[in-house]
């Protein structure tokens, strides 16, 4: 996929009201798009066949991208109201990067898992960090085993081929010579590591773990992936099974992110991205010294990025505008996160500054729903074997009514839209006599309500949308 992809088939490139030739999806990722919608979610694969617009945010956090696989860093906050999709612009770029050959770790924060914390509140965010390690070939999560065992490999694939090279023979693996060259070569990577911050700890580990997987020693390869992962409680625990007077703990799991970073470059990815929804899980912690340690956090791992202190890192949080702005428990609560993040005197609704560290969503028009109602209405028929029969003009008409929402012109969202066209497709699709033109305009059919905590009614306030086709 290259760089425009995720961003095809949109208003941009297709005149509004007409639709355009949709690539066919398999029926099981057909499966996963609508089920995941229809929940109000966002689907972990398939994006690609129903990414509408965003061309130009896209288009921003890549080049944040070349800049990280050139060894730099980058930091990015994605601001929006709940469902204007920052989830589905996080997992578009997250299916892109991945593709591209790098590593990405996300994760959701919660009261459970936050940057800091007294009660392993940090560590919990390492651990699903972890969990959730994925790659091209294994974006499900739990690549972690695989990029260790896929790093050895290549290394003693490398160290055999300089043994042919200079020898005409190709090693055998009983080769004594063949086992000094390969303990050499990762000595050679890992020593480049010791001189980071938890650098030789972390070096220790994986050579522990390269000598367990060549001795057939499953136990403490597992051994040495539960302390990758974070999940020993105690350094006495640590000591005693692996020999260590370390762990990954609240205090140090970021470093050990920009270890990681450093490491999957060795290995021959491209660098790491680190994902972070639901930035309002800080924003609610009630006590307000938590809450500042917090953002203390947020501002060191921002700092690291933005003044070359870490490389081939990227880092991307998602939060409502709330959460962001508000001067009291939000981010800019903290002076200095403030500082660095607010606009300037120039950007506004329309004329955003998409280079700066905060990205603003502004909501998708009806022209770009549009086109996403029609893809969606493809992979549905795709989906449950009939013919799809919505023409451009029922298309229209829903849309059209959608936006004629009181307030809809300042309170309706992408997920709602969604969940009202899956909503009528399942029950056109049931009930094949009726006609969508009648079923809108009828009392079966009701609009699905806006998320409550975001403040904002969708059937209360506003003026109508003026949409035509």
């Amino acid at each position: 996929m290259d760089h425009t992809e995720s961003a095809a088939n949109t208003p941009d490139s297709a005149e509004a009201g007409q639709t355009t030739p949709r690539r066919q999806v398999p029926k099981r990722i057909a499966g996963v798009i609508i089920n995941s919608l229809k929940g109000g979610v966002v689907p972990r694969i398939g994006l690609p066949y129903i990414t509408v617009g965003r061309r130009r945010e896209i288009e921003a956090i890549l080049h944040d991208v070349d800049i990280i696989e050139d060894g730099g860093a980058a930091f990015r906050f994605i601001e929006g109201r709940y469902g204007s999709g920052k989830s589905f612009l996080l997992q578009a770029v997250r299916t892109h990067v991945m593709d591209r050959g790098f590593v990405v770790v996300d994760a959701d924060l919660s009261p459970e898992r936050r940057l800091q914390g007294t009660k392993g509140q940090g560590l919990a965010t390492y651990r699903e960090l972890m969990r959730n390690m994925s790659t091209k070939t294994r974006p499900e999560g739990g690549a972690l085993p695989l990029i260790l065992d896929r790093w050895i490999s290549q290394v003693q694939t490398q160290t055999a081929q300089a043994l042919a090279e200079s020898t005409g023979v190709m090693p055998s693996p009983d080769d004594p010579e063949y086992a000094v060259r390969v303990d050499q070569t990762i000595s050679e990577v890992i020593a480049s590591m010791q001189d980071m911050v938890h650098g030789f700890d972390f070096a220790r580990l994986l050579t522990m773990y390269y000598h367990a997987r060549r001795q057939g020693d499953d136990e403490t390869a597992g051994r040495v992936l539960k302390w990758f992962r974070g999940e020993y409680a105690t350094k006495t625990e640590a000591r005693g099974e692996l020999g260590v007077g370390v762990i990954i703990a609240d205090d140090n799991w970021y470093d050990y992110l920009k270890l990681f970073a450093g490491f999957l470059v060795k290995a021959g990815y491209r660098g790491l991205i680190v994902m972070l929804d639901e930035l309002v899980n800080i924003y609610k912690i009630p006590n307000a010294i938590t809450r500042q340690n917090n953002y203390e956090k947020m501002l060191t791992m921002y700092n690291d990025t933005m003044q070359g202190k870490a490389h081939h890192i990227g880092i991307i949080m998602c939060g409502t505008p709330q959460c962001v702005e508000d001067r009291h428990r939000g981010i800019y609560s903290y002076e200095a996160l403030r500082s660095r993040l607010a606009d300037g005197r120039f950007s506004s609704e329309g004329t955003r500054d998409l280079l700066a560290p905060v990205i603003h969503l502004d909501p998708l028009g009806p022209e770009e729903m549009l086109v996403l109602a029609g893809k969606l209405a493809d992979i549905h028929a795709r989906l449950y074997g009939y013919e799809q029969t919505l023409n451009d003009d029922d298309l229209a008409l829903f849309i059209r009514i959608e936006y004629q929402r009181v307030g809809a012109d300042s309170h309706i969202t992408p997920r709602e839209v969604i969940r009202d066209f899956i909503e009528l497709l399942d029950i056109l699709y049931q009930h094949p006599g009726k006609k969508p033109a009648d079923l809108l305009a009828s009392d079966e059919f009701s609009y699905a309500q806006g998320d409550p905590s975001d403040g904002m009614n969708p059937q209360a306030g506003g003026q109508y949308a003026q949409f035509t086709i």
